[in-house]
């Protein structure tokens, strides 16, 4: 929520806001950079850390497997009696919000109802909680969920447990799965440049690249962090056309001994790979586009003892494949 007085003329053209018919919440989603480390939103309250991610030219983030996505928008600590007290005085001397509005407010953080004069006697005691947009979530209907009035917590208690949305250690881990990039699926065949009708390629992936990544979340104002992991479990090929088959079957390559698919090897042309592709016609003056879409399984760890799985995510590319005719002579 934003508490400056333009947010209230925003409010008035029908956004709403944390404050019912009050000023609508801020959703700047600004962020400052420190090496490997992003601090997000206002006062830098959440950090990420990923020196430990994917890197790359090409690496992407991945997509749940499900219907499920990272949270909106969240609750977090924000501001100090003063600092509240400051912008609150801001907007009570603008012409934007109603005199109804202006009462409610006053009587809600001056007034004892619940709250007394900002709560500037626990100052360094505690902090107040306010509603944050999830860095590029901001057009997402569900960020406009986080839309309490600023609560109080009190240093080393949890926040209330009536607001879903207030931070906690498997939110964090699932807005640093947000961060998660991976590595290029590009996978390597063989034949490598072009391949024939009816022979079996070969397709397997430079695992040395393919091992598992992580992000961490932390709160320093709460000293709260969760780590959250993606480590690569299959790949599965799609051929780019009907008109082939997959080894195995589904086209599901898992990994087995550390390495998705097998790089061919002289003498094994008559054996069937592992992981491959088999076409079963020509590819014309053109190319089939082959998509490589790598699964990753998503676990999170925290400072907390808490942990456990989030939804599996996947991240694909295409990649050309010329596929000739085998020519023969009869004499």
């Amino acid at each position: 929520m934003s508490l400056a007085p333009a947010a209230v003329a925003e409010r008035d053209r029908g956004r709403g806001g944390s404050y019912g018919d009050g000023p609508s919440r801020d959703t700047d989603a600004s962020a400052g950079a420190d090496g490997a480390k992003l601090s997000s939103a206002v006062s830098g309250v959440i950090v990420f850390d990923r020196s430990k991610n994917g890197s790359g030219n090409s690496a992407g983030a991945v997509t749940s497997t499900t219907s499920w996505t990272p949270p909106a928008c969240y609750y977090a600590p924000k501001h100090t009696p003063k600092e509240l007290e400051a912008q609150m005085q801001q907007v009570w001397g603008s012409s934007a919000p109603s005199p109804e509005w202006n009462l409610k407010t006053k009587k809600y953080f001056l007034k004892g109802e619940p709250y007394k004069d900002f709560n500037k006697d626990k100052a360094g005691k505690g902090s107040w909680w306010d509603a944050y947009t999830t860095p590029g979530r901001e057009a997402d209907p569900a960020a406009q969920d986080c839309d309490e009035m600023p609560f109080w917590v009190d240093e080393g208690d949890a926040p209330p447990a009536n607001i879903p949305q207030a931070i906690n250690p498997e939110m964090l881990a699932q807005l640093a799965y947000a961060e998660i990039r991976v590595p290029s699926t590009k996978v390597e065949l063989a034949p490598q440049n072009a391949t024939k009708v009816n022979l079996p390629t070969w397709a397997w992936l430079n695992t040395a690249q393919f091992k598992p990544v992580s992000v961490t979340a932390s709160v320093p104002l709460l000293g709260l962090s969760a780590t959250t992991t993606a480590e690569p479990v299959s790949l599965k090929i799609a051929p780019g056309t009907d008109d082939a088959v997959t080894y195995p079957a589904s086209g599901e390559c898992e990994i087995r001994d550390g390495q998705i698919g097998e790089p061919y090897a002289k003498g094994k042309a008559d054996e069937t790979p592992p992981c491959g592709v088999k076409y079963l016609r020509s590819s014309g003056d053109g190319s089939f586009k082959l998509q490589a879409t790598i699964t990753w399984k998503i676990n999170w760890t925290s400072t907390t003892g808490q942990g456990g799985d989030l939804p599996n995510g996947t991240f694909g590319a295409d990649q050309d494949v010329v596929v000739q005719e085998i020519q023969a002579v009869n004499r």
